[in-house]
C-alpha cells in the first residue's frame, strides 16, 4: 500500500516509520522541513519525502492522489501558543479538506482517551479533531491511549524525573486519579493492525495495557522497579497553576506542556472496554515490562525518538535550519580560539559529548543557575538533556540548545538557543588548522532585541570571559579515562 506519514519526525512517526518499510508498504513522509528529516533519518532514501504544515492548506498541495491510507499522529499540545485548540481544529480541517482530493481509503489517527463526562481542554480539543477527520468522509480508525510509556515519552520521563530527583513528594490529589499506561511497543502494534483492516473502518477503539493504576501506583511502581525507596503525601491546595509550575521546575517538560498535562490529570483514562482485542489481538506488556524495555534503550543509548524533537513554536520556528548560517549584519559576538596539541578526534570527541550528562565541563554550575532561572521565566531550561549519550544529528534537543548542524566530517557543531533571551543566540565549535596547528575556535554570536538585548548581552560580557575561555580549555584538555 502507498501510506502518508504525517508526523514522520515525532517521537511516534520516528519509530513507526521502519515498521511500515518492513511490512513492505511504500510510504510518503510529510514534514515540515525535509532537510531536517533526511539529517535525522537513516531511511529519507527509501521514502518519497514531501512538505507541507497542516496550519497553511496552500502548502498540502504535494500530498499524492494515489494514497491508500493515512496516518495522523500531529497534535499541539506541545505549543507555547494558549491557543493550541485552534491550532489543532485548523490543522485538521485542513487535512481533512486536503485528503478529500485523494484516493485514500481510511485515516489513522492516535489520540488520548476520552470517557469522562467533563473533559480538560486538551481532551476536549483531541475529541474535537477526531470529528473533523471523520467529516472527511473516509473511513476513520480512531485509537485512543492514555500514558504511553517508552524511552523518550514524555510521561516516561516525567515519571522519571519526578521518582529519580525527590525522595518525598508533596503531590496535589491528581496522583489519585486511575489511568491505563500502554507500552510504546503495543502502541505501534495496533497501529500497524488496523491498517487496511476492515474491522477497523469506522471504528473508535481504547487501547491500554493490563494494569489500571492511579499516578501515585506509577511512580511508586517505578521507584520499585528503580529499588528506590519514595514517599507521597497528597495535599488538596495545590492548584493547577501551582502544579503546573512544580512540574515545570522538577521535569523537562515546559511549562505550556505541563500546564496541559496537569489539566488532563482530573480525568479517569481508563479503556471502557477491549474490542481492540477481537481486531487486532496481542498479548500487552505490563506496566513493570514496559519499563524494563524503556529502562534497556537507555542503557543502551538507542533512544529512537524523544517528544523532545518536537519544535516548540514561541522558542523556534519550523523553518530553524534557515538559521545555518550564523548571521553577521545587527549581531554580538565573544570568540575564543584555544591551540591544543592532542590528537583533533579526541577534541571532537568532547565537542560531540557536550551537555547532558557530561556537562559544559567548565563552572557546570553557572550553566545550571542559568537553565534554573530561565524555567523560572517560562523557558525550556537545562533538563531536557541530550537523547543519545553517543550521537547528535541536526534538530536534537541539547539542554537548552537546538543541534542547527552536527558536522562529524568537518568537524563541527553550531547550536542555536531555545533559552528564554530578548534576542537570538547561536554557539559554533569547530576544529580548525592555521600555520599547521590545530585550534579550537569557539563562537558566541548575538542577535540584540532592541535595547534590552544589548543591556542583556553587556550584562553577560564577564561571564563569557570567564566561562567561555575555560570551557575552550577544559574541551581541548579533557580525558574521560581520568
Amino acid at each position: 500500500m502507498k501510506i502518508l506519514l504525517t508526523g514522520a519526525n515525532g517521537y511516534i512517526g520516528t519509530r513507526l516509520l521502519p515498521l511500515l518499510l518492513e511490512e513492505g508498504h511504500q510510504v510518503v513522509c510529510m514534514v515540515r522541513d525535509e532537510r531536517r528529516f533526511a539529517a535525522k533519518s537513516d531511511l529519507s532514501e527509501e521514502v518519497e519525502i514531501i512538505s507541507g504544515d497542516l496550519l497553511k492548506a496552500d502548502t498540502l498541495n504535494e500530498i499524492p492522489s494515489d494514497i491508500d491510507a493515512a496516518y495522523y499522529l500531529v497534535h499541539s499540545m506541545s505549543s507555547s501558543d494558549s491557543g493550541f485548540d485552534d491550532m489543532e481544529r485548523q490543522s485538521s480541517e485542513n487535512f481533512s479538506n486536503a485528503i478529500k482530493k485523494t484516493n485514500c481509503k481510511q485515516i489513522i489517527y492516535l489520540t488520548g482517551i476520552a470517557n469522562d463526562e467533563h473533559l480538560s481542554k486538551h481532551l476536549g480539543s483531541r475529541l474535537a479533531v477526531e470529528e473533523e477527520l471523520k467529516s472527511s468522509g473516509i473511513a476513520c480508525t480512531i485509537l485512543r491511549a492514555a500514558i504511553i510509556i517508552g524511552s523518550g515519552s514524555a510521561s516516561f520521563e516525567i515519571i522519571r524525573d519526578l521518582t529519580e530527583k525527590i525522595p518525598v513528594m508533596v503531590a496535589p490529589k491528581w496522583v489519585k486519579t486511575k489511568c491505563q499506561p500502554i507500552g510504546i511497543r503495543d502502541v505501534l502494534g495496533y497501529l500497524i493492525g488496523v491498517l487496511h483492516n476492515e474491522k477497523a473502518f469506522n471504528q473508535t477503539f481504547d487501547i491500554g495495557g493490563p494494569d489500571i493504576l492511579t499516578y501515585k501506583n506509577m511512580l511508586l511502581g517505578y521507584a520499585n522497579e528503580r529499588g528506590l525507596k519514595r514517599w507521597i503525601i497528597t495535599v488538596p491546595v495545590l492548584t493547577p497553576r501551582l502544579s503546573s509550575l512544580w512540574l515545570n521546575l522538577i521535569t523537562p517538560v515546559p511549562y505550556s506542556l505541563a500546564k496541559s498535562l496537569v489539566d488532563s490529570m482530573k480525568n479517569e483514562v481508563v479503556c471502557k472496554d477491549d474490542r481492540i482485542k477481537s481486531v487486532v489481538p496481542r498479548k500487552c506488556l505490563t506496566y513493570a515490562e514496559a519499563l524494563h524495555l524503556a529502562f534497556e534503550k537507555i542503557d543502551q543509548n538507542s533512544i529512537v525518538s524523544s517528544w523532545k524533537d518536537a519544535l516548540n513554536r514561541g522558542y523556534l520556528q519550523t523553518d530553524f535550519m534557515d538559521q545555518i548560517k550564523v548571521p553577521q549584519n545587527g549581531t554580538l559576538q565573544y570568540k575564543v580560539k584555544m591551540p591544543f596539541e592532542r590528537k583533533a578526534e579526541e577534541v571532537f570527541e568532547n565537542i560531540w559529548s557536550i551537555g547532558g550528562s557530561r556537562g559544559w565541563y567548565f563552572m557546570d554550575w553557572l550553566w545550571q543557575l542559568r537553565g534554573f532561572l530561565d524555567k523560572i521565566f517560562g523557558g525550556v531550561g537545562t533538563r531536557r538533556g541530550r537523547t543519545s549519550n553517543i550521537d547528535l544529528q541536526a534538530g536534537d534537543v541539547l539542554d537548552f540548545w537546538r543541534v542547527l548542524l552536527a558536522d562529524r566530517k568537518n568537524k563541527r557543531l553550531l547550536l542555536y538557543a531555545e533559552m528564554k533571551v530578548p534576542g537570538e543566540a547561536w554557539l559554533e565549535l569547530k576544529l580548525v588548522e592555521f600555520h599547521g596547528k590545530a585550534f579550537l575556535s569557539q563562537i558566541a554570536t548575538f542577535r540584540p532585541k532592541g535595547l534590552w538585548g544589548r543591556l542583556y548581552w553587556y550584562a553577560m560580557w564577564p561571564f563569557h570571559i570567564v566561562l567561555f575561555k575555560g570551557m575552550a580549555r577544559e574541551i581541548t584538555t579533557y580525558n574521560p579515562d581520568n
